[in-house]
């Protein structure tokens, strides 16, 4: 979509948005030059700030070519919230409904159409305990290999020092720099034309992911961790632990009865 036919409301919501981003925040913003001019796109971004929707639009707006964001569909019934998510295009997601698909239709759509489709593959704010990468959902992965389209691997840095990780007071001062690079595209042909099965997905999903920690290790100038973070991975050791702990009480209150019962007994 070139800059003459954005609408109206993503108009207007930059002029709201954009000046207090540009008092708030510096702006390193590379690769621009890897956003297509034209024809459908998705870009997979890293999450790690509820300020970073909102800079990252403003990125990208600058080229030119305005985001189609997934949100949660709540989000759409907010007064005037709700009238700037729907004149500006934005795709519902309905999570654990009939109309859980709409979203993922809604987006094959949109790129089929010539749009972008920017894709939070983690699903949600990270929880890496340096703010890398997680694992990434197979929601853009679907998207791109059934429409091929291109995607751009993107990494943002600097919205998480202004507003960190479920931070609920912003750290104004001194100012931060909202840094950005967009990479080329992910070379993704050796999935097209096969079985969309679970593990191919998985694996795309997974060279998508890692095109992007590649380009915020450059940003950061630092390695990341040798595995993403996997919070469902976490999710399981964490109720293995707790497991293992009731077993261990459940088995030392049994010792103890025994004890007491064996003490009373003589």
């Amino acid at each position: 979509m070139p800059r003459r036919r954005i609408s109206f409301w993503y108009r207007f919501a930059a002029v709201l948005c954009k000046p207090p981003l540009v008092v708030l925040i510096k702006r390193d913003w590379r690769g621009m030059e890897n956003i297509p001019v034209e024809g459908g796109f998705i870009t997979a971004v890293n999450h790690n700030s509820h300020v970073d929707p909102f800079a990252y639009a403003h990125y990208q707006y600058n080229t030119g070519r305005v985001p189609r964001f997934l949100a949660k569909a709540g989000l759409f019934k907010k007064g005037f919230v709700g009238a700037a998510m729907r004149g500006t295009g934005q795709i519902p997601v309905y999570r654990e409904s009939t109309d859980a698909l709409s979203a993922f239709r809604a987006a094959i759509d949109a790129v089929e159409r010539g749009e972008c489709v920017a894709f939070y593959p983690e699903g949600t704010l990270t929880r890496d305990p340096d703010g890398w990468p997680m694992t990434g959902k197979t929601g853009a992965a679907r998207v791109a290999l059934q429409t091929k389209c291109p995607v751009i691997p993107v990494a943002q840095w600097g919205a998480n020092e202004l507003l960190p990780p479920y931070a609920k007071k912003p750290n104004l001062l001194p100012r931060k720099t909202h840094r950005v690079l967009a990479g080329p595209p992910v070379d993704l042909t050796r999935f097209y034309d096969r079985e969309m099965s679970p593990d191919l997905l998985k694996e795309a999903t997974e060279v998508i992911m890692a095109a992007v920690t590649a380009q915020l290790e450059e940003i950061r100038g630092e390695k990341a961790p040798e595995r993403p973070y996997d919070p469902r991975q976490v999710r399981i050791e964490q109720r293995r632990r707790t497991a293992a702990y009731e077993r261990a009480q459940a088995q030392q209150k049994a010792q103890q009865r025994a004890q007491q019962e064996e003490e009373q007994s003589t």
